[in-house]
């Protein structure tokens, strides 16, 4: 049989959760290698829960809740990456005191794996982004935005694999055009480049040469606009060819379950983004058989 489309199965939903464990419906998957994606976008320093009587989100969110939660996720599947799709940085006073410094070490802790770079992570600078690149132990990923002139030189990959249980996993970055967001003095010499084109040959590059059998892009262009020529993640699935996976940020945009959209192959892209703040974390299930056929379950999970 050939590799299937996937999602053409999805089982998705939202469902809230405290502190308690969240397993998802594997039915027919039993023989099935599972693959365990988590993520988070638009965290912006928010390191404590909010209030009680916070009008929008009482009571929830919180780095430790996350933590509690991640855990018992790996706890039930071991083969799992925790990603982030930007803008870790500003918006609490946790940024104003630490920098990013609290941010990066809770990360850490968390054992993310990888994140890309939003707009907002340049809000020190250039040069604050640096200075707390030895706190982060996970990869920053970007491969639209070229460094070589900056002293984020040789500090910043345009993807990384993880070999999980046999399946190979790629991951790439892509960020939103600075220019117009952040003062030219705080990104200095970065280069913006078209982020669909290098997407394109970025998932080219891990499926045929890396041989991944899963492709993932960390975006921080936004969900979507009504401008049609502005990249977006929308866009982004429709206009190239080996992507399976486009995990979100920048938009804040709530979805309780993943989106697909069709590339121009006709085939599935799945495209998720969690809100922000920490309130959800992402998750999505993919199942491999024997002969790397995939399928996938996605849920939205409120921390």
């Amino acid at each position: 049989m050939k590799r299937r489309d996937f999602l053409t199965n999805s089982v998705s939903g939202g469902a809230y959760l405290g502190l308690g464990g969240l397993t998802l419906n594997s039915c027919g998957f039993q023989n099935s290698k599972q693959i365990t994606i988590l993520h988070t976008n638009d965290v912006h320093s928010h390191i404590d829960p909010f209030p009680h009587d916070h009008s929008a989100f009482p009571n929830m969110g919180g780095a430790a809740r996350r933590a509690t939660l991640i855990q018992k996720i790996r706890e039930e599947n071991p083969y799992t990456l925790l990603l982030d799709a930007g803008d870790i940085f500003q918006g609490t006073p946790y940024f104003n005191f630490y920098g990013g410094e609290l941010e990066f070490k809770l990360m850490n802790m968390l054992k993310y794996d990888a994140a890309t770079i939003g707009n907002h992570d340049f809000d020190h600078g250039i040069e604050g982004l640096l200075a707390q690149m030895p706190n982060a132990r996970f990869k920053l990923l970007s491969a639209n935005y070229d460094f070589t002139n900056t002293v984020m030189n040789g500090f910043v990959q345009a993807y990384d694999t993880f070999l999980l249980n046999g399946i190979k996993i790629g991951v790439f970055g892509l960020g939103i055009k600075l220019a117009g967001l952040v003062a030219e003095d705080l990104f200095k010499e970065t280069v913006y480049v078209n982020p669909i084109e290098i997407a394109q040959d970025m998932s080219a590059a891990l499926k045929n040469e890396e041989k991944c059998d899963l492709v993932i892009c960390l975006s921080h262009l936004g969900y979507s606009y009504k401008d049609a020529q502005r990249p977006s993640d929308l866009k982004l699935a429709s206009k190239t060819d080996n992507i399976d996976l486009i995990i979100g940020g920048h938009t804040h945009t709530f979805l309780d379950k993943p989106v697909i959209r069709r590339n121009r192959l006709d085939k599935s892209v799945l495209v998720n983004q969690v809100g922000c703040y920490g309130i959800n974390l992402g998750r999505i299930d993919f199942y491999f058989d024997s002969n790397k056929n995939l399928q996938t379950d996605g849920i939205s999970i409120t921390v």
